[in-house]
């Protein structure tokens, strides 16, 4: 029975956890006042004096577009950059971080345009890139900023910003030698081009989205029939299938492919060619005439359907199919890259009849002046009229759109400055860069940009915009105003412009920007006009490698991590390749890993329309920045990222557990001083031994994943470390250690050490993912004399002695371990039962059918303490588990049912180990 008579408060004589880390986290008021600390401590100041001399790593932060707040997405990029730099740092690297911006170009342009409500031809070109600039300095301010709440450690006094002058200056500088190489060349050839924004386009600044299309099967009427042995008594066409209506205007030839097998058809008295499988689906009832192999057909020539050209050739291509159309394409060079590169083969001309804007010009009569999309319904109703047409459907296919305005593109030949990516055979280069040089992760990485690079035209450096870093290139009057580009004028210009900035070539005349006495080499003439086009934006930031690491941090290159989203392949990752090796003949990185785009908890990609945007900020606000560091860190990035307040809300849980449980150790170190009061290993009682080793263990782990980037491996391990090692078993079992023993002696003393050896571990291990939690368990916890660490941040990975690692204690308390979880869910069992309420009301009686194993068991000297109950026997017998009440009466101290309670008059309540200590305190 329990034993109530003496009220005696035992409690004060308890060792009950104390500690002033709070149960509630309370992140978004404590995170800002943190930074501040960091900010007037000068923390990140102090990481960087402390790594003077250590080993370089260098993750290159590719740079946002400063035209906006920051969204889910960058903060998934920055945190993921962040752990890793913080790791690195912590393992002794100098792990230097300097973010960048991207300062110019569209993105910047279309949403201060935007803004605006205006249009680039409202502006005087100065005036405009006043307010650009002042735009970007803007949001470069607010995003720094904003990506400084999250937690992210770097150079953010001194950041890398494109338009920064002599950033610019490498910009120049390096399509100088680019140029010096003859990698630049100029040519009439098409691009993708945006008429809404009336600039060229790169591949990467491409988004492909669904449209609806007219297809047309138009009929071109053969000249020379007889030439094939065709009747020439009936009218014989050449049928061909598009999806672009409006680019007849420029066709120039049709294209067949020479292995292909064709059919001259009759139907309604008129005689049509087509590839022959394809001749079955689309004129099922009509009749053959022929059989014409592909290669033959190019004797034919036919009338453009528009009049235009009388005698057009047929040629032979071999990307022509016959999966759909007719197999025979319809080309026109000005239009498309594969008619361009066919009109090289067979010296076809290129012809435009489209203007910027997207509208025909007078060489698109009869349908000048109108809009290419809008001019299609007309242009079928013409060649319907003129029975050209055999039939018309609309479908909904892939289309290219463009990234910033979102309207669909078209293919247009214009004269533009190229870098050739076959010149001095730097495709093949890159091929060998990308699969011997670079690691990938995912290794899927690999493939992924080699089939890009195999596969890309020469990229378009000129955009006909207003706001970035001009192209430097002069029309040379004495050479019939041919655009021309001089090395020595770059490298003049990118003189000036480290010096006074880009916007110099807009203000001042031709003449204040040449070197002094300079004239045409091709002409010797010194009548030049300047150009107005500037650079693709992405060649700024592709060049950041030489402009980061040969000016500011004065490193060679490779950088050590390049880490971006996998839409980067095409992009970034590529823009910096290209120009490194063909510069430096290497790459720019050892590592690129790439992370997925965020969507909502269903998978669906955010936008306004669906109302299923998630803002940073909003988790800040209202959970702090952690969670979402700790969100960052829990989530698969090699594939698409879910978030949702649903996660989010799990996450808070998870973050719960572990900030309970570096509590708990808090609580039970309150009065532990390590410098005196540390045991050595080998007082250690054997459970804190065990404990020790699941340490090692853990911290090793640990260590393994933060070095492979595997974050969600280092989440899922700290969560298990806490929840399942500490909560569920090695803190569990220590309670009536730490509460009832006397507080300085040997069995207390062991269990704290291993207390303030994890607590230690934990606060170093979480502190690039929690940092600023981190930062909050290092300024509760006890600490040596020695030390004067001013911020978690500085400090080391935990080092682990390798005497911790034991795998005999592992192995001693496996199977005693493993009975402990058959012995709870007994216990809990029995308590659902009614028979006892909690498991120090019972008596364990476990039987053990092996003598070897009942040895092994009888072995162990407190295994009550272990199971959490009051007595446990062993005995031979059938495998068994049976639970009992308990022997004696309740200790009114440490509440276990004893045999020895009441032996003392003083101290009735209490069993004899609680009175010796209650008298040793007295």
């Amino acid at each position: 029975m329990e034993n109530t008579s003496n009220k005696t408060d035992y409690q004060k004589t308890l060792n009950l956890p104390q500690t002033d880390f709070a149960m509630k986290a309370g992140l978004t008021q404590k995170e800002p006042q943190m930074l501040a600390r960091w900010q007037k401590d000068e923390v990140y100041q102090r990481i960087r004096q402390k790594a003077k001399g250590a080993t370089p790593f260098i993750l290159h932060d590719g740079p946002p577009y400063a035209n906006g707040h920051i969204h889910i997405g960058h903060a998934l990029n920055k945190i993921l950059k962040d752990m890793i730099v913080k790791y690195k740092t912590m393992k002794g690297f100098d792990a230097l971080y300097i973010p960048g911006w991207d300062c110019h170009g569209l993105p910047i342009e279309h949403q201060l345009l935007k803004d605006m409500k205006a249009t680039k031809s409202d502006f005087d070109t100065v005036v405009f890139r006043k307010k650009a600039h002042d735009y970007a300095m803007k949001y470069v301010a607010i995003q720094r900023e904003e990506f400084k709440r999250l937690g992210i450690f770097g150079q953010w006094d001194d950041p890398y910003l494109t338009l920064n002058p002599h950033y610019e200056y490498w910009i120049l500088k390096s399509l100088a030698q680019l140029k010096k190489k003859d990698y630049v060349y100029r040519s009439l050839k098409p691009v993708n081009w945006c008429f809404s924004c009336e600039t060229a386009l790169a591949e990467a600044e491409v988004e492909h989205e669904n449209k609806e299309s007219p297809t047309v099967f138009v009929k071109f009427q053969v000249n020379n029939p007889q030439d094939l042995n065709l009747p020439a008594n009936k009218k014989v066409y050449l049928l061909v299938w598009t999806t672009t209506p409006w680019t007849l205007l420029a066709n120039v030839a049709v294209a067949a492919n020479e292995n292909l097998e064709y059919a001259a058809v009759e139907q309604a008295g008129e005689i049509l060619i087509l590839e022959k499988s394809r001749a079955t689906v689309i004129l099922s009832e009509a009749k053959q005439l022929a059989s014409i192999k592909g290669k033959d057909l190019t004797k034919l020539n036919y009338v453009h359907p528009f009049g235009k050209r009388e005698k057009c050739p047929v040629v032979t291509a071999d990307y022509v199919t016959n999966e759909d159309g007719t197999g025979l394409v319809h080309t026109a060079p000005g239009h498309g890259q594969d008619d361009y590169q066919t009109g090289l083969r067979y010296n076809l001309p290129v012809l435009m009849p489209v203007n910027s804007r997207g509208v025909f010009t007078e060489e698109g009569a009869p349908f000048n002046g109108q809009f290419v999309f809008k001019a299609n319904d007309q242009i079928i109703a013409n060649l319907q009229e003129r029975g050209l047409l055999l039939k018309t459907e609309k479908i909904n296919h892939s289309y290219p759109h463009c990234w910033r305005c979102k309207n669909p593109i078209i293919f247009r030949a214009t004269e533009q400055w190229f870098l050739s990516i076959d010149h001095q055979n730097l495709r093949s280069q890159l091929r060998e860069v990308i699969e011997d040089q670079v690691e990938w992760i995912p290794a899927a990485g690999r493939e992924r940009i080699l089939g890009m690079v195999n596969t890309r035209p020469d990229w378009c450096l000129s955009r006909q915009r207003l706001w970035g870093v001009p192209i430097p290139a002069l029309t040379c009057q004495g050479c019939k105003g041919e655009q021309k580009l001089f090395v020595e004028v770059i490298e003049h210009v990118a003189d000036l412009v480290k010096k006074h900035g880009s916007d110099i070539w807009f203000e001042k005349d031709v003449k204040e920007l040449l070197p002094a006495g300079f004239k045409c080499p091709d002409c010797g003439g010194h009548d030049f006009q300047k150009t107005q086009d500037i650079l693709d934006v992405w060649f700024d930031s592709g060049v950041s490698h030489q402009a980061v690491f040969h000016e500011m941090i004065k490193s060679p290159l490779p950088a050590d991590l390049y880490l971006e989203g996998s839409d980067q392949h095409r992009g970034w990752f590529q823009s910096s390749l290209i120009p490194s090796v063909a510069i430096d003949k290497q790459a720019p990185y050892k590592q690129v890993l790439t992370h997925g785009f965020v969507v909502d908890g269903a998978g669906r990609k955010m936008s306004k329309s669906l109302g299923n945007v998630v803002k940073p900020q909003e988790i800040i606000d209202t959970s702090g920045a952690d969670i979402l560091r700790l969100w960052v860190a829990s989530s698969s990035y090699n594939e698409d990222v879910r978030v949702s307040k649903e996660i989010i809300d799990r996450l808070v849980d998870a973050y719960r557990k572990i900030r309970n449980t570096l509590r708990y150790l808090l609580g039970n170190l309150h009065g532990f001083d390590p410098d005196k009061h540390i045991l050595p290993y080998d007082q250690l009682l054997e459970l804190d031994r065990w404990a020790l080793n699941r340490l090692a263990l853990t911290v090793d782990a640990l260590d393994r994943g933060y070095e492979q980037y595997d974050f969600v491996q280092v989440f899922k391990t700290v969560y298990s470390f806490c929840n399942e090692d500490l909560s569920s078993i090695y803190l569990d079992i220590l309670k009536d250690r730490l509460y009832t023993c006397p507080a300085y002696s040997k069995e207390r003393l062991s269990a704290q050490t291993v207390l303030y050896y994890i607590l230690d571990s934990l606060t170093r291990i979480l502190a690039p993912v929690m940092s600023f939690t981190a930062e909050e368990t290092l300024e509760f916890s006890p600490k040596r004399a020695s030390e004067s660490v001013i911020s978690v941040h500085c400090l080391s990975w935990p080092v682990i002695d390798k005497a911790w690692i034991s795998p005999d204690v592992e192995e001693k308390f496996k199977a005693l371990l493993d009975m402990r979880g058959l012995v709870l869910k007994a216990l809990d069992e029995t308590r659902k039962s009614g028979k006892i309420g909690s498991g120090l009301q019972a008596k364990v009686v476990i039987t053990i059918p092996d003598p070897a194993s009942l040895q092994y068991f009888k072995s162990f000297k407190d295994v009550a303490s272990i199971y959490i109950v009051s007595q446990v026997e062993f005995k031979e017998g059938p495998q068994g588990i049976d639970i009992y009440p308990a022997d004696g009466i309740k200790c009114a101290r440490c509440w276990n049912w004893r045999t020895d309670v009441g032996q003392s008059s003083a101290h009735p309540t209490l069993c004899a180990r609680c009175t010796d200590i209650v008298e040793q305190r007295s």
